[in-house]
């Protein structure tokens, strides 16, 4: 098994992206400690499946824009496993709008729940994997982070922000053999996505070359190979999920 033995936290993690990240490592090995905003019947059945597939998991409950909760997280999350091999920043939120309406609670939150949870948490495990001298951190971008998009300013930003955040912690940390990368999905079918019209999805999906939207699980695939000792000497990039999108 590519993960076994090692522990992965992963914010945002009771569904979509998330939770097949969780799902796709602990079928590998990893024991799962996975946080979302609060205790639902989603969160319950993210935890079950995980757990039926015989490895160790815990759920927390927290914010992950909150810079004291996220290093509680892995305070929680150290005494409960022993260790963190692999940190997933996934949280994310949109607030979409033109920037001429865009308030400027919309921009804070995106800001704060997006790229500032990256921070947090990174920050939060750097010293236990420095001392390990070893460790994976993922976070979640978008190809809007890339190439901007008209309505999402905000969200466009805070996923640039990972993108410059991951380079700078793969540089600084190197040495320390702890690796950052970032992942850029495009269209993803999740929830979110599942909910637009057929109209507005046809459109979006002119605009791919492979003619069709990407599923979660190809993007958990990306992950796993970012999580194990496949991508080892791989730090500091960006990994598109876009069907030639961009």
């Amino acid at each position: 098994m590519l993960l076994e033995g090692k522990t992965a936290l992963i914010t945002g993690a009771a569904r979509g992206i998330g939770k097949q990240i969780a799902l796709a490592f602990a079928r590998e090995g990893a024991n799962i400690a996975f946080t979302d905003l609060e205790y639902n019947e989603q969160v319950q059945s993210t935890k079950e499946e995980i757990s039926a597939l015989g490895v160790k998991v815990h759920f927390y409950a927290s914010d992950a824009s909150d810079f004291g909760a996220a290093h509680s997280v892995v305070e929680q999350v150290i005494a409960d496993f022993g260790r963190i091999d692999i940190l997933v920043n996934n949280a994310g939120i949109t607030r979409d709008t033109l920037l001429v309406r865009m308030t400027e609670e919309q921009w804070d939150r995106v800001i704060q729940v997006n790229l500032k949870s990256a921070f947090n948490f990174t920050h939060a495990v750097t010293p236990a994997m420095m001392k390990q001298r070893n460790g994976s951190i993922i976070s979640l971008s978008s190809v809007v982070g890339i190439n901007g998009n008209a309505g999402q300013a905000n969200y466009a930003a805070s996923k640039a922000g990972i993108i410059a955040l991951t380079k700078s912690v793969a540089k600084e940390l190197g040495g320390r053999g702890i690796r950052a990368n970032a992942i850029a999905p495009g269209f993803i079918l999740t929830d979110m996505t599942k909910a637009l019209s057929e109209d507005t999805l046809k459109q979006f999906v002119s605009m791919i070359p492979m003619r069709r939207g990407g599923e979660p699980e190809e993007v958990a695939k990306v992950a796993l190979f970012l999580a194990s000792d496949l991508s080892s000497y791989v730090s500091g990039q960006v990994i598109q999920v876009n069907g030639a999108m961009a």
